[in-house]
Formats: C-alpha cells, sequence, structure tokens
C-alpha cells in the first residue's frame, strides 16, 4: 500500500479505535450506574425500547451503505454530477422514510404495554420513552446521510471526534441528573437529542468538504434505481442484522420478563463492547474497496482481503480469550456478583459465534464496497429467521441461555460453511490460502496470551478492577511484544501468492476473470 493511504487507515482506524475505547469506558461506567439508580425492570425496559426502535433500521433499505459507497466510487472517478444526483435522491428518500418511521412509533406506542410483559405502574414511562427514541431515530434518517458522504470520503476521524465529545458530555449530564433524582425520561432525553446535535455538525462539516449543489432538481429516477439495486441487497443484511441481534430482548420481554432483559444485555453488552473494536477497523475496507473494484484494481482488493480479516483475527482472538478467561471476573466488577451465575453462560454461548463473525468482517464490507453482497445477504437473512424461531423455541425451556443459543446456531453455520467459499468464489482467493494466510500468525501469536491468562486466572480470580486490571495488562505486554515481533520483522505484512488459476474454475468467477485482465477461455 502506498505510504500516504497507510496514514489515512491508521488516522482512520487510530480514531475509532479511541472514540470505541472512550464509548467503551463510558459505557462500562454507565450501565451498572444507570443500572443501580433505575432498578433492574426500569434498565429491562429501557434495552428494550432501543431493541424495539433498533428494527427501524430496516427502513434505511440500503441507503446509508449507498451513499458511501458511490460517494467513494464516484469522487475515485470524478462524476460529481452523478454523485449530486445521488445525495440529493438520498437526503429525499430519507426524509420521506422519516416520516414513515415516526408515524410507526405513534402507533406503537400506543400498544406497547399489551405487547410486552411491562408492570402497570411502568405502562405510561415505556410510552412516552418509545415516542422519544422513536422521534429521534426518524430525524436520524435525513440527518444520516452527513454521516455517509464522511465515511465515503474515508474521513471517518471527524465522525469519532465528534462522537468523543457527545459520549463525554452525555455521561456529565446523565450522572448530572440521575444523582438529583431525575428518571428514564430525563435519561432519554439527553440520550436522544445529543445525536442530533452532532449530526447538524457532522451534516456542516461534510457540505463544506463536498460542496455539492442541492435542489429538488437534482433527485433523480436513475439514482434511486442503483440505490435501490444496490441497497436492496444491504437492506437484507440489515434485516438479518436486526433478527441476528435484536430480536433477543423482544421475544425474552415478550416470553420471559423485563427483568430478565437485563441479565442478557449484561452479556450481549460486553460481547458488544468487545466487538465493536473489530467492526470499527473492518468499516474502512467498504470505501478502500470500492475505490479499488471502480478503477479495476482487483489484485488489490485481494490484498485488502487478506490483511483486512488478518487485521480483525490480530484484533479478534485476544479479545476471545479476555471473555472466555475472565469473563466471571469481568461481570463481577463491571455490575456486581448476582449476575455472574446467570449472564456468564450466556457470554459463552455468544462468545464463539460473535468470534467466527468478526474475524471475518472484512469479508461482508468488501463485498459491500464492490455491490457483490446479495448472495451473502440472503444467507444472512436465512439465518436470521432461524435465529428467531430456534431462540423462541428455545427459550421457555432454557431461559436466557436457550435464546443466546438460538442465535449462536444459525450464525456459526454460516461464518463455518459458506462465508469463506463464498469469497473464493468472488475472489478467486482459496479457502486454504485464505486461512493460511489470514489466521496463521493471530494465532501463533494469541497462544502465549492464553497461557498467561491462564496462569494468572489459576493464581488468583479478579474480584476487584484493580486485579482484573494487572491479569488484563500483564497478558497485554506479552501480546503487545508478539505484535511488536511480527511488526519489526514485517510477518504482519507479508502476503504470499492469493490467486493459484489452476484451482479457481473459470466459471466460478467469470467477472474476476474479465476485470483482471486474464484471458483464460470461458
Amino acid at each position: 500500500m502506498r505510504k500516504l493511504e497507510k496514514i489515512q487507515i491508521l488516522k482512520n482506524v487510530g480514531s475509532s479505535w479511541f472514540a470505541l475505547g472512550t464509548n467503551v469506558l463510558v459505557g462500562i461506567f454507565l450501565s451498572p450506574f444507570i443500572m443501580h439508580r433505575l432498578g433492574d425492570t426500569a434498565f429491562g425496559i429501557w434495552v428494550l425500547i432501543f431493541s424495539i426502535t433498533g428494527y427501524y433500521g430496516i427502513f434505511d433499505l440500503g441507503i446509508r451503505s449507498s451513499i458511501i459507497r458511490y460517494v467513494s466510487k464516484y469522487t475515485a472517478t470524478n462524476e460529481t454530477d452523478r454523485l449530486a444526483r445521488h445525495v440529493n435522491t438520498s437526503l429525499a428518500t430519507y426524509t420521506g422514510i422519516g416520516v414513515l418511521s415516526m408515524t410507526v412509533t405513534i402507533v406503537l406506542s400506543f400498544y406497547v404495554d399489551h405487547l410486552f410483559k411491562i408492570p402497570k405502574e411502568m405502562h405510561s414511562q415505556a410510552q412516552w420513552l418509545l415516542l422519544l427514541v422513536g422521534a429521534s431515530v426518524s430525524l436520524g434518517f435525513p440527518l444520516g446521510v452527513s454521516g455517509g458522504i464522511l465515511e465515503g470520503l474515508q474521513r471517518y476521524y471527524l465522525l469519532n471526534w465528534t462522537a468523543v465529545a457527545m459520549s463525554l458530555l452525555r455521561a456529565g449530564l446523565i450522572v448530572f441528573f440521575l444523582n438529583r433524582g431525575y428518571g428514564l425520561i430525563t435519561i432519554a432525553l439527553i440520550t436522544l437529542v445529543l445525536p442530533i446535535v452532532v449530526s447538524v455538525v457532522r451534516a456542516v462539516i461534510a457540505f463544506h468538504l463536498l460542496p455539492l449543489p442541492y435542489g429538488l432538481k437534482y433527485v433523480d429516477r436513475e439514482a434511486f434505481r442503483d440505490m435501490a439495486h444496490f441497497g436492496g441487497a444491504t437492506m437484507l443484511v440489515i434485516v438479518a442484522a436486526r433478527l441476528r441481534f435484536q430480536t433477543d430482548e423482544m421475544v425474552i420481554g415478550s416470553m420471559l420478563s423485563a427483568a430478565a432483559i437485563t441479565y442478557f444485555s449484561i452479556a450481549a453488552r460486553i460481547m458488544d463492547y468487545a466487538f465493536q473494536v473489530v467492526v470499527t477497523l473492518a468499516q474502512v475496507f467498504v470505501p478502500m474497496s470500492s475505490q479499488s473494484e471502480a478503477v479495476g484494481n482487483m489484485d488489490r482488493v485481494r490484498k485488502i482481503y487478506i490483511a483486512g480479516s488478518r487485521a480483525c483475527a490480530l484484533t479478534t482472538f485476544p479479545i476471545t480469550a479476555m471473555v472466555l478467561i475472565l469473563g466471571k471476573s469481568v461481570i463481577e466488577v463491571w455490575v456486581g456478583r448476582k449476575y455472574v451465575p446467570l449472564s456468564f453462560p450466556v457470554l459463552v454461548v455468544l462468545a464463539i459465534p460473535m468470534t467466527l463473525l468478526m474475524m471475518q468482517a472484512a469479508s461482508s464490507r468488501i463485498l459491500m464496497g464492490m455491490g457483490r453482497h446479495r448472495t451473502l445477504a440472503t444467507v444472512a437473512l436465512i439465518e436470521g429467521v432461524g435465529n428467531l424461531v430456534l431462540s423462541i423455541a428455545l427459550v421457555r425451556p432454557l431461559g436466557i441461555v436457550g435464546d443466546a443459543l438460538g442465535t449462536a446456531i444459525p450464525l456459526a453455520l454460516t461464518m463455518l460453511f459458506f462465508t469463506p467459499r463464498h469469497m473464493r468464489k468472488q475472489l478467486g482467493v482459496p479457502v486454504s490460502t485464505f486461512l493460511r494466510e489470514a489466521y496463521t500468525l493471530p494465532l501463533l501469536l494469541v497462544l502465549p496470551f492464553v497461557a498467561v491468562l491462564l496462569l494468572m486466572q489459576n493464581w488468583f480470580h479478579a474480584h476487584k478492577l484493580w486485579q482484573l486490571v494487572l491479569q488484563v495488562g500483564t497478558g497485554g505486554v506479552v501480546y503487545g511484544l508478539g505484535l511488536l515481533w511480527a511488526y519489526r520483522t514485517k510477518r504482519a505484512f507479508h502476503i504470499g501468492e492469493l490467486v493459484e488459476k489452476k484451482t479457481v474454475p473459470a466459471e466460478e468467477a467469470p467477472a474476476l476473470a474479465l476485470q483482471d485482465g486474464y484471458r483464460e477461455e470461458i
């Protein structure tokens, strides 16, 4: 990769991780603070309402990803007029979606207490909370265009620094008002108003960096068709993601209790905090692969695929080791010992499939960047439906662990048996080559880290924060030395021969053969 490109990647990933670190630290502090101030039931309702409105992401129709795709593509090819039409069409479409989602919110607010097991004395608060959250999400649709523009321009650091400011301000305001006796609705107002303010700031920045003309005359049917074609597959991915990760709280809330949601969400939130590190890393591969594909450089796309998967694994493997070995200590130190018996089994069940998903996180981003994610989206949707069916079937006999199994089993099957083979067909990289090039080094580097954690856990179980920090810090030093060795010896960057032409039948990758200029007979 070129030096300037490496600097840009480091700037984006570094700021993303700093923003994520800030968000995680704020969440680690705020979640138990809010939970203990509000109680398990009120906190469960909080999680439930956000899970319900999370499904509004289905209304996105893949527009956000299409903005990223076409901003990166048309800035690479200097097609300003087509870019203006796509951005204006996105803005107009999002405005209509915002009106629709607000209408849905108003209707749902009348029935939320009938659909879920919410205590009678909290019916009114649940309704108001849904209205507030729904309004914020509805406004977020048109305001989110600026975020897509910044991602397409690979200016992730601008998104990240505004996110850091918002997280810190939000934390300060919530602590201030909760300590003065305010409750659920006040927290909701703080949580929902600040993102709107930040979105306005991002819009000003984005429109300054990309000074396009705006107006209804630039809303274009052809641009909408392009967005619909690309976004249709992305919408399936969005629906699948909601079925994967946001049905659990709704299933538990409708079949068990609001308090049970709290125990499940502790494990789910730990996994979310842990693997957001990988998500923020993988996201940078969307515009990178889009630009490379736009100029026909598929060899570079393959290198992004291997290097990206290796980077994701280098991040994922130590996180998984910490979750499995130190998970009980993490829960105890974070929210209290009483949550360990129910939350830790859920954490273990979720950790394995999430590891398989995150170590291959670059795959889906690269396919989205190239606009080749329709098959992956269809499979993910089938998996999501299976997730929902299994969760409903298992939650009554096995409780929240059964719900977690309903998520884990379909996800593990997809990541083990479908994704690597599908990427082989799309990029021409054999599965054996992919596994060797992407995961050998991360596996070797994580083994000493695992050994250190096991030895220290055998020496003493961490019950306090300083003990947990000592264990993680010691293991981290060992892992960091391994990374330094890989960097200094250039093993972290070495990529061998990726395409073995004899092992890839031409009929499986005709587009690949044409774009790379290969002249095999098809």
